[in-house]
């Protein structure tokens, strides 16, 4: 018989927290998006509550889905505020949700971990191949989401939305709300054996981009007090995978659930 773990109130933060997911994967009830790393934060005394927005939404379409899940969290746990922690482009979408929607007085902080803040010169680079090749993928990925639950999906459009062009304009037009608190952190491969699943694009962003951790470069990641980079104690380093646990296991030298408990106690030790 195993030996039951002991809950601690360490990460017991003042307002509750919500995981906003990023781009290409939606929240699943038996299939957590966030892998070991909420179980391990409510173990240890935080409030954790998810969003239902689409896999390959437009910011615009899941910002709207975001703000209504804020809406519907603090009504129910009847909560002045709340803390974001978004991982990818859930990051940009908080950040829309907090600015342009008008949510910054109900929110006390956004984290966001390996965001394309700064967008990506390698997306602008694929932006110039023949408008109709990303019609026909846009096609097949938003029928194929469909089909997984989403219930508007805009692969172009969001493709769009990671160009540095757009990420500018974002920038200028959604600056950090008074009042909240923004910090970040980015990943890194060591290098392209690192991630099977990202080797390909991991070679290419370090080519236009530089480090990254497969997909979103270390510069890009960079926004409000910066807390580092994510790259382990070995010859792995970490990938945008590795960033939310999705492969469920534990480094000898590198526990990404750690990662989150210090996030959050970051949070306590602040006052949120």
């Amino acid at each position: 018989m195993h030996k039951k773990e002991e809950k601690t109130m360490e990460c017991a933060a003042r307002y509750p927290i919500i995981l906003v997911h990023g781009v290409g994967f939606r929240q699943r009830k038996h299939l957590n998006y966030w892998g070991r790393i909420p179980k391990e934060l409510e173990r240890r005394g935080a409030q954790i509550f998810y969003t239902g927005h689409d896999a390959w939404g437009a910011m615009e379409h899941n910002g709207e889905i975001i703000r209504r899940d804020i809406q519907e969290i603090l009504a129910l746990t009847g909560a002045e505020k709340i803390n974001i922690i978004a991982h990818s482009n859930g990051g940009m979408e908080s950040r829309y949700v907090i600015h342009s929607l008008g949510m910054a007085p109900y929110v006390a902080s956004l984290t966001t971990v390996c965001t394309c803040h700064h967008g990506s010169r390698t997306i602008d680079r694929l932006l110039e191949f023949p408008a109709v090749l990303f019609r026909i993928s846009a096609f097949f990925v938003n029928c194929f989401f469909r089909l997984l639950g989403d219930k508007k999906p805009d692969f172009q459009r969001v493709c769009r939305q990671f160009s540095t062009a757009y990420c500018a304009e974002f920038n200028r037009n959604n600056p950090d709300a008074e009042g909240v608190a923004y910090t970040s952190y980015g990943a890194k491969m060591k290098n392209g054996r690192s991630d099977l699943f990202l080797m390909v694009p991991f070679w290419v962003v370090r080519r236009y981009d530089g480090d990254n951790d497969g997909l979103v470069s270390v510069e890009s990641s960079k926004w409000g007090v910066f807390k580092g980079v994510l790259e382990g104690a070995g010859r792995r380093g970490v990938s945008h995978e590795d960033a939310v646990d999705f492969r469920r296991h534990t480094c000898r030298s590198f526990d990404i659930c750690s990662v989150y408990v210090n996030m959050v106690r970051d949070l306590v030790s602040a006052g949120f």
